[in-house]
């Protein structure tokens, strides 16, 4: 909901970052990769009960989550790096709660259950979605430039790392969190389903 608002202002600075990292021979597929190892790095943190030190490593990867493809567009953009890009990003909304579920397992298990089940779900749909885009032709820009369809929903990228925060700074609090989360994302799955009906129903 929130990625569309967001783009415009920081497409801009990222690019220009990008187009001086592309200019010193770093690919974007080595951004993401950074970008993913400071997301486990992030999780490791968690795991061993220091949430406030993993938000570094965490901002740390979704800026390079950005800048990847700032790179690649200074650069030249690969069906490759579009795969290695989304996958690293559901490794990495994957590894964030379930971090929190084996720092404290009795506290958070069902909740972080709940949660990745969610996430599993809409993705599912998400990426379903970017199927029958692919198929039909349809393009969207609204969450900047993408390899592949980006669907809009209730919770997008923006939402979910300022989650990922609120998770880092209120630990204790992660079980309600996740419940209410993880309740949207369903929302959001089935808005896609029906929007995937309305719209590709042949």
């Amino acid at each position: 909901m929130l990625d569309r608002h967001i783009r415009p202002l920081i497409d801009p600075p990222l690019n220009r970052i990008g187009r001086r990292i592309a200019a010193r021979g770093v690919s974007a597929d080595r951004v993401t990769l950074i970008g993913l190892g400071l997301g486990m790095v992030a999780a490791l943190l968690i795991v061993l009960g220091a949430p406030l030190l993993a938000l570094l490593p965490l901002l740390g990867s979704r800026f390079a989550d950005g800048l990847d493809g700032a790179v690649a567009r200074a650069t030249r953009k690969t069906d490759f790096g579009g795969y290695l890009d989304i996958t690293a990003d559901f490794m990495f909304y994957a590894m964030i709660p379930l971090a929190f579920v084996l720092a404290d397992p009795e506290t958070n298990g069902a909740a972080g259950a709940f949660l990745l089940a969610s996430f599993y779900v809409n993705g599912t749909t998400f990426l379903g979605f970017a199927i029958l885009a692919e198929k039909h032709g349809h393009q969207t820009d609204a969450q900047g430039q993408k390899s592949l369809y980006y669907s809009n929903g209730i919770l997008e990228g923006t939402e979910t790392i300022l989650f990922f925060v609120l998770l880092c700074l209120f630990a204790s609090y992660f079980a309600p969190l996740a419940w209410v989360f993880g309740t949207l994302c369903f929302v959001t799955a089935g808005l896609r389903v029906r929007a995937a009906y309305r719209i590709y129903l042949t």
